[in-house]
């Protein structure tokens, strides 16, 4: 009975030899890191798309994802020639019509995550504001400290303060970004800006974010 014994090996200008183990875990972490990881971006989508009724492609409206205003999308890499991306969405995954979303501009990998989890943004009719701006805290005396914090979970003055004027106080939900002036108080309350309204924030409802 006839026996075939099967190695590897690496061939080399001046010499050919049986690789090692080693030789083989090190060829294969240098393949992985060649291996182009597609860019991962965040999109909200911008009006209600119902492939089966709206895509301009009827043959392979299946493979598209549907969704409706201020629903978050997963974006991996660019648009294909008839301008699509590839998204994926509550649990499920398809191409995406570049215009019907919006890039939601954020970098910090925590804010992504916490996004993602959100799952919407509210979409005003008359616009977004995906994004804050600094100009909201310009009239800040300099000797105020202004921190950038993101928040954790929904928060409603009303229904979850646990002081009696709680009118003083902002409501905001997770995902939106408050600029805290200043330090917290004996309460466990900070000051803080949220497109151009300030109020009292909790908290333990923040988790700081460094500045861009």
């Amino acid at each position: 009975m006839e026996t075939r014994l099967e190695l590897d090996v690496l061939i080399y200008p001046d010499e050919v030899r049986v690789a090692t183990p080693e030789d083989l875990r090190e060829w294969e972490l240098e393949t992985a890191s060649q291996v182009s990881i597609p860019t991962v971006r965040l999109f909200v989508a911008l009006y209600p798309y119902n492939p089966a009724a709206m895509s301009p492609n009827y043959e392979t409206a299946a493979e598209e994802l549907p969704f409706v205003p201020g629903q978050i999308i997963k974006v991996f890499g660019d648009t294909d020639a008839d301008g699509f991306y590839h998204g994926e969405s509550g649990g499920l995954s398809g191409y995406v019509p570049s215009n019907m979303v919006a890039e939601i501009p954020v970098d910090d990998e925590y804010l992504k995550h916490l996004l993602m989890q959100q799952g919407f943004l509210p979409v005003e009719n008359t616009g977004m504001c995906l994004t804050p701006d600094l100009s909201d805290v310009a009239s800040i005396t300099d000797d105020v400290v202004v921190r950038r914090m993101v928040a954790l979970f929904d928060y409603d003055p009303w229904e979850n303060s646990p002081n009696m004027d709680s009118e003083a106080e902002l409501g905001f939900r997770s995902g939106d970004i408050i600029y805290v002036l200043g330090d917290m108080d004996q309460d466990g309350f900070f000051f803080g800006d949220l497109h151009g309204q300030r109020g009292l924030v909790p908290s333990n409802y923040l988790q700081a974010l460094p500045w861009d």
